[in-house]
């Protein structure tokens, strides 16, 4: 499990495009026959991937938690980006579809990935924040998940948002996660935009053919800088920065939060004329 260390926005304005990428974009997910885990210190967040493509793997706790299993004290969100797969939980089994999420509650001591074929390796994305309490296990496919259309063809911005792991969706400490489709010929996503000064957020870009990027903005309104994202990476945002993109083609991200509340609501906007 990789440790990162973040920075403060005063810090932020200073770094170099390298210093940038190498403390809030992770690069290196979804490396076939893998588990890779990124140990984040903004509210304690930890981000990865598991590839079974050649046999089951297990989640196992890094030296970073001080723990007996994972989960002791986490909970995690978990959804496929890849071909059907299957999840298994002490011993029950859950089979995921692609953009199928699987919510693992604190407590679970046994957690394994594997592909549901042998030729076609399924792609769990993983995000868990602590937790001090234990909600139910539950698994949803995206049609369940709570939709909401924003956007319009004129604004380039079309765009669908999934809820699925929320207050009024499946329960959690703290963990709140969906998922967000643009439309053809929509490009940007979040715009305007919005800080979250309660909670940190994580964005994984994923739906993107190799010849696309993402331009993806962070920092304080009045001070933006820009991280260049490719297929299936991922944008650590704290939680005193904007969080928004542009892509070349549509795409599609999957958001998670974990802080001081779940308020899907509980967000600080800024206007366009507020942007440098």
């Amino acid at each position: 499990m990789e440790t990162r260390y973040s920075a403060d926005a005063i810090r932020f304005e200073r770094m170099n495009t390298e210093e940038i990428r190498d403390t809030f974009l992770v690069k290196t997910l979804f490396s076939p026959g893998k588990i890779e885990l990124i140990y984040w210190f903004d509210d304690r967040a930890i981000v990865g991937s598991a590839v079974p493509a050649n046999g089951p793997l297990k989640l196992e706790a890094g030296e970073q938690l001080a723990c007996q299993y994972f989960a002791e004290r986490r909970e995690l969100g978990v959804i496929n980006i890849g071909e059907a797969g299957i999840i298994t939980v002490d011993g029950k089994k859950f089979t995921l579809a692609n953009k199928d999420l699987l919510y693992i509650p604190k407590g679970s001591r046994e957690i394994q990935f594997e592909s549901a074929s042998s030729q076609k390796s399924a792609k769990f994305y993983i995000v868990s924040y602590p937790a001090h309490a234990a909600y139910p296990i539950a698994m949803a496919k995206q049609s369940d998940a709570q939709p909401a259309n924003l956007g319009s063809d004129e604004e380039s911005n079309k765009r669908t948002i999934y809820k699925y792991v929320h207050p009024d969706g499946i329960k959690s400490c703290q963990l709140v996660m969906g998922c967000t489709d643009l439309a053809p010929k929509s490009v940007w996503n979040t715009m305007p935009g919005h800080t979250h000064v309660r909670r940190s957020e994580v964005y994984m870009y994923f739906g993107m053919e190799p010849s696309s990027i993402v331009f993806h903005l962070m920092g304080k309104p009045e001070q933006t800088r820009h991280i260049v994202v490719r297929n299936e990476q991922v944008v650590l945002s704290p939680s005193w920065s904007i969080h928004s993109g542009v892509g070349l083609k549509n795409y599609s991200f999957v958001w998670a939060m974990g802080g001081e509340n779940q308020a899907f609501s509980d967000m600080q906007g800024f206007s366009v004329e507020q942007i440098k």
